[in-house]
């Protein structure tokens, strides 16, 4: 079994492979010819985009700057959207269903380090896939952990860390992110005076 094998299995592996670290590489300078195109360059990125990872929608946005470790492994669902700063690290897979928002400065980590003190140094890691659901609205300086899946239509409020699963239709926050409520019909009626859309 290789040790990307492992890795998507969900195993511990050991991260400093030469072919990991050569597509970890690969990724970066992906990364950083991303970020280097102008906003007027949005063909140009959305090229990169559709080249590069698994799978996208038909229509997406991911502002600059961008960062991932494994460009292969992330999967864009219709309309994604995500704001300045985002980084994936993508050790496995990372699933975005339709529709998602993602405020600035988030992360979401696929992938951790060993809690063992002497594998840890000896460089093995773990990696589990992360899935987010269709509709689901991530705000801003939110981190998600490896292994976390969020349901669709949940809201998670901004600055929150996200180590557990999280079901659909539900606003969620805090350190720990927990469920505070299921979203209600009522949430949006502070903005009745404004025109429907």
């Amino acid at each position: 079994m290789t040790e990307e094998e492992k890795a998507l299995a969900g195993m511990l592996y050991y991260a400093k492979e030469e072919r990991l670290q050569k597509e970890r590489e690969r990724s970066q300078e992906l990364s950083f010819e991303y970020n280097q195109l102008r906003p007027s360059q949005a063909e140009e990125r959305e090229a990169i985009i559709r080249r590069e990872m698994k799978r996208t929608g038909k229509h997406f946005r991911i502002e600059e700057p961008f960062h991932c470790d494994f460009w292969g492994r992330v999967s864009l669902g219709e309309n994604f959207f995500a704001n300045y700063n985002l980084t994936i690290l993508a050790g496995n897979e990372v699933i975005f269903g339709d529709q998602v928002l993602i405020g600035p400065n988030c992360g979401i980590y696929a992938a951790g380090h060993a809690f063992d003190i002497k594998k840890r140094d000896a460089g093995l890691e773990y990696a589990l896939p992360i899935h987010i659901g269709n509709h689901v609205w991530i705000g801003g300086h939110v981190s998600i952990v490896s292994g976390v899946t969020i349901g669709a239509g949940s809201i998670i409020a901004a600055e929150s860390v996200v180590v557990s699963d999280i079901p659909s239709n539900v606003l969620a926050g805090g350190n720990p992110c927990k469920v505070i409520r299921k979203i209600r019909e009522e949430d949006d009626k502070k903005f009745a005076s404004l025109p429907n859309f």
